[in-house]
């Protein structure tokens, strides 16, 4: 982990809607950006949330720590997404973990600074409405998969998540292990393995090293829906 606060502003990243809003230069003096190398925790589960995370450069692992040793993947924060943003409205401790994928820099963002940000920005506060609905929507799939779906068809929507042209565009592939694809999915790493394999024989994806690429969206979409 490396402290980067000093090495710029949030107007280098304008690129992002957030950073066009009229309030970017009020939150310049109320971020601590930092940078988190590959497998680095960012934070845990149950710890204290004191800020707002916003994504700037890489890909985050978010998940739920299930057991002692036992984790589910729910999502992956890319560029331009908040973590930790119910803090705002008074969660006091993280619901959930995160961890870089691959080398990662972040903005922790004062609770109060932001929040002043969105009552004084209606637009930027219903874009971010936005996004938490889609997330709601992803978060009642992987409900529908761990509940109702068997095992290639969860193998299957947890493909089709991460083949989005936003982590393909990151190789997001590269940075994950067979196990990490696993807990996107809800089963074990040997039946991930196992069924990768046959949907590899199958030509609805190619196997090569790590990387994973699509041949069939259409019959993978098939076999999560039906799955």
């Amino acid at each position: 982990m490396k402290d980067s606060s000093n090495s710029g502003d949030l107007t280098e990243n304008k690129k992002h809607s957030f950073f066009s809003i009229d309030g970017f230069t009020i939150l310049n003096n109320h971020k601590t950006q930092i940078t988190y190398l590959k497998g680095e925790n960012i934070f845990k589960q149950g710890a204290f949330a004191p800020y707002v995370i916003f994504v700037v450069k890489g890909l985050i692992k978010v998940y739920l720590q299930t057991g002692y040793d036992k984790q589910i993947n729910i999502s992956v924060a890319k560029p331009g997404d908040f973590l930790a943003f119910s803090s705002i409205f008074g969660e006091t401790i993280h619901t959930y973990s995160t961890q870089a994928i691959k080398d990662s820099v972040i903005c922790m963002i004062e609770k109060e600074s932001l929040k002043q940000v969105l009552i004084d920005n209606p637009e930027f506060a219903l874009e971010i409405t936005s996004k938490n609905c889609k997330k709601e929507s992803h978060l009642f799939e992987i409900i529908k998969n761990t509940s109702y779906k068997q095992m290639r068809g969860k193998l299957a929507s947890g493909l089709l998540y991460l083949s989005q042209d936003d982590f393909l565009k990151e190789d997001i592939f590269s940075f994950l292990t067979r196990q990490d694809i696993a807990d996107f999915a809800s089963i074990s790493t040997e039946s991930a393995i196992k069924f990768l394999k046959e949907l590899e024989k199958e030509n609805v994806i190619k196997l090569k090293g790590k990387a994973i690429k699509i041949l069939d969206s259409a019959k993978l979409q098939s076999i999560s829906k039906n799955g």
